[in-house]
């Protein structure tokens, strides 16, 4: 199961329909928040995609949190907006991919495989 979180519906639905297109299994997410709530009613992720810009909690943010409450979890960060700073913070924080927006389907799909890989 795979977490979309992107404040943009039609960027969520988009990358949704595009992992099930990869034969895995999606859920979008309007925010950071929301997500985080939902790990917190006991659902489980294989992997978070989220973006960096958003609303309340930023995709940063967001993936420090999950370090926190899952520290194994794979997380992806996508952005409109890169910054050497951002990337520089994702990999610290140990996102296994920083993707700028439009990105091509095969290396979102490459991605997503590495990400979802057994440890």
């Amino acid at each position: 199961m795979v977490a979309i979180v992107d404040d943009d519906p039609a960027v969520r639905a988009a990358l949704t329909r595009l992992v099930r297109s990869f034969g895995h299994q999606g859920t979008g997410f309007a925010s950071a928040e929301s997500l985080l709530h939902a790990l917190d009613a006991a659902e489980r992720f294989d992997c978070v995609v989220t973006d960096i810009q958003m609303p309340g909690l930023s995709g940063l943010h967001l993936l420090r949190a999950l370090r926190e409450q899952r520290p194994g979890l794979p997380v992806i960060l996508i952005t409109a907006y890169p910054s050497s700073s951002h990337r520089e913070r994702a990999a610290a924080l140990g996102a296994c991919a920083y993707l700028t927006k439009p990105f091509d389907a095969a290396e979102f799909e490459h991605c997503l495989a590495e990400a979802l890989k057994p440890a």
